[in-house]
């Protein structure tokens, strides 16, 4: 018995609430990712700040300024991840309440850049939001 052929707009409703859960994984994603920058600059503090992981090397710890670059790629990382965060956490509402649709291919279109995750992510939200009946959708009342 074959299955029964469903509606196009239930379809499309079930992307758009997939795509709209998947973004809050994403945005979860990227709160894992500062909690790992945050262990990774706590390391990397130790290492350059105690004296006695460089005590027997023959070079001596790297100059301070060193570390001063290490502190401004965390910041920007983590500046990066929260923004992301937010970001796919306001086009997943925004997904679900079939509100916004520019600002949610504008946030697909930036989530291709967190490879592999993010890319996938990205393209599939751009390909659903661009057919013809989901923008029906978006323009439809309540």
């Amino acid at each position: 018995m074959a299955p029964l052929p469903r509606d196009q707009r239930s379809i499309d409703e079930d992307h758009l609430n997939l795509l709209s859960i998947f973004h809050f994984v994403s945005a979860g994603l990227a709160l894992l990712g500062i909690m790992f920058l945050m262990l990774h600059f706590a390391l990397m503090h130790f290492m350059f700040t105690n004296p006695a992981m460089w005590q027997n090397q023959k070079g001596g710890p790297p100059p301070a300024q060193f570390f001063i670059i290490f502190i401004f790629i965390y910041v920007a990382g983590g500046i990066w991840l929260m923004a992301s965060a937010i970001l796919n956490v306001m086009s997943g509402l925004f997904l679900h309440a079939r509100k916004y649709r520019t600002f949610s291919l504008i946030i697909a279109g930036i989530n291709c850049v967190h490879v592999p995750l993010g890319t996938v992510l990205g393209v599939f939200t751009i390909i659903v939001l661009v057919r013809e009946p989901v923008r029906q959708l978006y323009e439809a009342p309540g």
